[in-house]
């Protein structure tokens, strides 16, 4: 499996993950691929994780190369002094454009592997700004302040924008180019229209921290090709329908 290395030093590894990709192995199916094991075959020794991203988020993240780096990481995102940010597509118009989520999350009490807005959850801060805006989408610029496990995908959800294709705290419905072009005819090859995405519409696209010797470090990823091109067919038929 071919991965992006962003930056790379004696100390640390920050790569670019491909969505559908696990961080670490699945504990019910071992057989499943995960980006740490790939890049302990990549680089020819122990990788430790330090933080995680969701398995269909796409984006920058960062491994140790020995303990003493982990630890020394795992204290730097614990105490929250590392940049995050994040892009997202999401459903509707968001207003007010600009603003900070600080809610509380929690696990679901009935569903296995969700989380919820609840008042004795862990504090969560989430900082957006509206990027681009379309009738039916926005694409949004995220800072999270904390890492809770799903934390942009619940706090969106709880302000009624969740991220687009988001399975778990949306409807989950791909983005169809029939969605937004007006008169769209699908070719008389296909059977049925194919979605430019069907994944969630989620990207760490950069990571900032200093090392022990004071080193910034600061990584960006550009958006994958699938928002990408999502947001291009978004532009041209948003700008079609106000000239007509």
């Amino acid at each position: 499996m071919k991965i992006e290395t962003l930056y790379e030093d004696d100390d640390l590894i920050i790569v670019n993950k491909p969505a559908g990709l696990l961080v670490v192995p699945d504990r019910f199916d071992h057989e499943l691929p995960s980006l740490n094991k790939v890049l302990e075959a990549k680089t020819g020794q122990k990788i430790w994780v330090v933080h995680r991203l969701d398995r269909d988020t796409s984006g920058v993240i960062c491994f140790a190369k020995n303990e003493h780096i982990h630890r020394y990481l795992s204290i730097l995102f614990q105490e929250r002094n590392v940049n995050k940010f994040y892009a997202g597509l999401v459903n509707g118009i968001v207003v007010p454009p600009e603003g900070r989520i600080e809610s509380p999350i929690a696990e679901h009490p009935a569903a296995n592997g969700k989380m919820i807005v609840a008042r004795k959850g862990k504090m969560a801060v989430t900082d957006y700004k509206v990027v681009e805006q379309w009738p039916l989408y926005s694409l949004l610029q995220f800072q999270i302040h904390t890492g809770r496990t799903h934390q942009v995908r619940v706090h969106m959800q709880s302000i009624g924008h969740p991220i687009v294709c988001d399975e778990l705290y949306g409807d989950g419905t791909p983005f169809f180019l029939s969605h937004i072009k007006r008169k769209y005819r699908m070719s008389e090859k296909d059977e049925q229209e194919k979605p430019l995405l069907s994944r969630l519409a989620l990207h760490a696209y950069r990571l900032e921290f200093e090392k022990e010797d004071g080193t910034l470090i600061s990584v960006e990823a550009p958006l994958p090709k699938d928002i990408a091109a999502c947001i291009k067919q978004l532009n041209k038929w948003t700008t079609a329908k106000l000239k007509e």
